[in-house]
């Protein structure tokens, strides 16, 4: 259900943002169009007033300064056309004309150049700038500049020759006022005239009238018409971005390097293909309604998840407290029936420490000193495994427990040492009682009854599951060869032996006794019930 509930609400999601998506490709595509609308208009505009210009002129034999000014100043373009650099007269003459009208143009403006450079690329006549409005400073470096120069102009000039259109030219540099050169691009329009004395209807070439737009003037005005959006807009020379590249660009307004929808807008701008290129970004967050429908599906599918959750940790620990307490009722038992077996066991030893000890003992009161030393032992052990919680405990402790009666050590040198064996509860209790016996036997009769006797306990591990220790005694009586048998003999020989079911090895040398005891080394599994105390029941 959670999957589903996530499923659904990125589904959600997903089509809002489509949605939203379409409905801002739908408004970007409106917007460009309003722009090319507003681009088309502009040129369309402009265009009518060089037709107007190319109707005047063709019907006057000559184009004077002053009919020149008068109807570009009824223009006004520095207040109702926005973009635009001014609009001028080309005279298209002969080579071989070039000094009369130099001569003429002269005597009508002081200020014209003395000389035109001609550089036409072979042409038989050039196209002179002759008149230019506004009449400013910068505008007049224009004037006597052979138009057919110009690769881009001329192209654009012959183009008009032939459709007897306004045609607009390429990618042109405007000089600024100033400043850097910045791209533009100019409109001509031709205008014929009859020729003279002919019946016929045959017109020749006598000019250009032309105007220079700063593209990015004219692309600010087609957009402050347009209605407002947050878009990048971009204009491009011709129908396809990619034929002339970043040299083909007109102007920028573009809004970074970030993620861009992208949207193209052909346009035609005085019979020349025009490329309007509109830019969206992407959006770095989720819309409203989308973020909405997102955090209400997370939060639905997250309360969901939360109460499954409960519901099964609910379950788990009902199932747990059950677990448990199966558990405890089975350690109960365990440990009843261990302290059963572990009552009679030491009961067991008890009364074979009783029976043994009384049959060796000439007296009461050496009956009831040995008894007690024995129990002492038991006890000794028994207090070692208790600490343990009955688990394993050290050779080293055991040997330890059962010396620190017996032993002085200021006058007795005992060396116990060895690496770290663990022994198992019932293995501790016979290893106690043979230690015990040991060292009874050397503090009545041996190594500890005298100072400066020495007893030396040391172990090794033999195999992995074998320990052997060895008793030594040395700087003590002789110990004599000829001796009754008594308790502790019998107890390490027998009884001890039989407990660990290992052999022992007790020789009574005359330099003192040695005894070898082999105990066993048990894994944890082979006598531990439970690991530790039982723990609580779950929460």
């Amino acid at each position: 259900m959670f999957l589903a509930i996530i499923a659904i609400t990125a589904l959600s999601v997903y089509a809002i943002e489509s949605n939203a998506r379409e409905r801002s490709r739908a408004a970007s595509q409106a917007y460009a169009q309003s722009i090319a609308a507003a681009l088309d208009r502009r040129g369309n505009s402009f265009s009518s007033y060089l037709r107007a210009g190319a109707a005047l002129f063709s019907s006057a034999d000559d184009v004077t300064p002053q009919a020149f000014r008068q109807f570009a100043a009824e223009l006004r373009l520095d207040q109702t056309y926005r973009g635009s650099e001014g609009i001028g007269w080309i005279s298209t003459i002969d080579r071989s004309e070039i000094g009369d009208f130099m001569q003429r143009e002269a005597v009508r403006q002081p200020d014209f150049p003395s000389n035109i450079p001609v550089t036409s690329f072979g042409r038989g006549e050039v196209a002179p700038v002759t008149y230019f409005y506004p009449d400013t400073a910068r505008n007049r470096r224009v004037l006597g500049f052979d138009m057919y120069a110009d690769p881009t102009r001329a192209a654009a000039m012959d183009e008009a020759r032939r459709t007897v259109q306004p045609t607009a030219s390429g990618r042109i540099a405007i000089v600024q006022a100033g400043a850097a050169e910045a791209p533009g691009f100019g409109v001509f329009m031709p205008v014929y005239r009859p020729v003279p004395g002919s019946q016929s209807r045959a017109r020749v070439l006598s000019g250009f009238v032309f105007s220079t737009f700063n593209a990015a003037l004219f692309l600010d005005e087609a957009i402050d018409s347009a209605p407002p959006a947050q878009l990048g807009v971009r204009l491009y020379d011709g129908e396809d971005v990619g034929r002339g590249g970043s040299a083909n660009l007109l102007v920028s307004r573009s809004l970074g390097d970030g993620g861009m929808d992208i949207l193209h807008q052909p346009v035609r701008i005085a019979n020349r293909p025009f490329l309007l290129v509109v830019e969206e970004a992407n959006p770095d967050a989720l819309q409203q309604l989308s973020m909405i429908a997102l955090v209400f599906g997370l939060a639905l599918a997250s309360l969901l998840a939360l109460v499954v959750r409960l519901l099964a940790r609910q379950a788990a620990e009902a199932s747990d407290r059950l677990a448990f307490y199966e558990q405890q009722h089975s350690i109960r038992n365990s440990l009843t029936r261990e302290l059963n077996h572990r009552v009679k066991n030491t009961l067991a030893n008890v009364l074979s420490i009783l029976s043994l000890t009384r049959r060796r003992s000439e007296n009461l009161e050496e009956f009831a000193t040995s008894l007690e030393g024995r129990i002492r032992a038991l006890s000794a052990t028994h207090d070692l495994l208790t600490e343990s919680d009955w688990a394993t405990t050290p050779i080293s402790d055991v040997i330890e427990a059962e010396l620190q009666h017996v032993v002085e050590t200021s006058t007795h040198d005992v060396t116990i040492e060895g690496p770290t064996v663990d022994l198992a509860p019932n293995d501790a209790l016979s290893f106690g009682l043979a230690i015990h016996e040991l060292a009874t036997n050397a503090a009545k009769f041996g190594a500890l009854s005298v100072p400066g006797g020495r007893v030396s306990v040391r172990w090794s591990l033999s195999s992995d599951t074998l320990a052997e220790v060895e008793w030594c005694e040395s700087g003590g009586p002789q110990v004599p060869q000829e001796r009754h048998r008594g308790f502790g003999t019998e107890l390490i020989e027998k009884i001890v032996a039989h407990e660990l079911k290992q052999d022992v090895e007790l020789d009574f040398r005359p330099q003192g006794v040695r005894c070898v005891i082999r105990v066993p080394v048990r894994r944890r599994d082979e006598f531990q019930i439970r690991d530790g105390q039982p723990s609580a029941p779950p929460a």
